[in-house]
């Protein structure tokens, strides 16, 4: 029998306690248990712990929000808001998944709406 391995990026942490002031740029996936003052761009998936929190925009593949975010949110694939989050910000999705008790406010696009807008608009201009 053939053996297989898998290759896993590894997972970048903050954990609680931990506060970090600045940008950063990731490829991997991320998980934050502590506090950013400033934005998040991943190529991966990030998850927010319940005590962690970000003010700064998100920009990502997929995120599981459990603690606090208070800015702007850009997800390509899933935004899951669990229970205990807290979200202050417009976001920009392809799927979104809220649970009941999660705190929210702002405006929500589906990025197909933005795609069928912007084509719209083009055509408007053309015409």
């Amino acid at each position: 029998m053939a053996k297989i391995e898998l290759e896993t990026a590894p997972i970048n942490t903050i954990t609680a306690g931990s506060v970090i002031k600045g940008n950063i740029n990731a490829n991997g996936d991320f998980r934050l248990d502590g506090k950013l003052e400033g934005d998040i761009t991943l190529n991966g998936k990030l998850v927010v712990g319940e005590g962690g929190s970000i003010t700064g925009n998100v920009i990502c593949q997929n995120a599981n929000i459990i603690g606090t975010v208070i800015g702007n949110i850009s997800v390509k694939e899933l935004l899951t808001m669990h229970a205990s989050s807290k979200v202050r910000g417009d976001i920009l999705i392809n799927r979104l998944c809220i649970e009941p008790g999660a705190i929210y406010s702002g405006t929500c696009r589906i990025l197909d709406e933005v795609k069928n807008n912007v084509s719209s608009e083009k055509i408007e201009e053309k015409k």
